[in-house]
């Protein structure tokens, strides 16, 4: 669930904007910062990224229906020589100045997103009510969440009390030639290969509007870019990468691997 990482090597990352400056202003003003866009649009790599550069260890939550506050917070053990409070991620954090990135949040329970609320204001500390501690945040600490808007619209959404607390960037798929240089970089793929495949994923995304549930993401573009430059064939790359793990809807599927075919001819 949870990860605890100090990046000493720089994670790749090329801005869309000002996302770098602006975040490096939150973090020097403790403002809490939410990442909205489409999963695999490069979200956790620029937290990744932002973690680096700012020199701060970062702590990493993935969330889900069942994620308690005691997840979050830490909960007492029981040890052959009695019991043992053992801090939980989010507290950690809290304790050491640490980056704390909770990524899709609102598969979270909303009971669990209350204990948020006092590090997302002035008051930046953390209460502790099975311990009675309140931990103030040391410096350094700062909350991140991250969302898919366009897939939680039907199905969950972050109060608006809690939305509030938050400046919020935008992120979404990078232009053609930001997303080439991406698969370029992170593939070691070469420049035709890496168009080609940024072309088709703008193909495939356009499929939406036909039942796609999820559009190719750049984290794929960027696997079928390794299979190629690893010597996979361009379109078995592609099928494996992309399309099947897309859809097992036939139609869809036929659709998908029609431009794939167009693609590479």
């Amino acid at each position: 669930m949870t990860d605890w990482v100090a990046p000493d090597k720089e994670p790749y990352y090329l801005p869309a904007g000002d996302e770098i400056s602006i975040f490096q202003q939150c973090h020097s003003r403790g403002l809490s910062v939410m990442l909205k866009g489409p999963t695999g649009c490069g979200k956790t790599r620029f937290v990744e990224h932002m973690a680096w550069r700012l020199k701060r260890p970062l702590v990493t939550i993935s969330c889900h229906d069942d994620l308690t506050a005691s997840d979050l917070i830490g909960r007492f053990l029981i040890r052959h020589d009695g019991t043992a409070w053992q801090d939980g991620p989010l507290t950690r954090a809290v304790r050491e100045g640490a980056l704390c990135y909770l990524d899709e949040v609102v598969e979270a329970r909303q009971d669990t997103m209350v204990v948020l609320h006092s590090l997302t204001d002035h008051r930046r500390f953390l209460p502790i009510d099975k311990t009675g501690e309140t931990i103030t945040a040391a410096p350094g600490f700062q909350l991140i969440v991250s969302y898919n808007p366009g897939y939680q619209r039907m199905l969950k959404d972050l109060k608006p009390s809690t939305r509030q607390r938050f400046v919020a960037l935008d992120f979404d798929f990078p232009p053609a030639p930001q997303e080439a240089a991406i698969l370029e970089a992170e593939a070691a793929a070469d420049h035709a290969t890496a168009v080609a495949l940024v072309t088709l994923g703008r193909r495939l995304r356009g499929l939406r509007d036909r039942g796609l549930a999820e559009v190719p993401s750049t984290r794929l573009l960027i696997a079928a870019a390794g299979l190629v430059a690893s010597g996979i064939s361009p379109r078995q790359a592609c099928y494996s990468a992309i399309v099947s793990p897309l859809s097992d809807d036939v139609s869809l599927v036929g659709a998908m691997r029609d431009l794939v075919d167009a693609t590479f001819v």
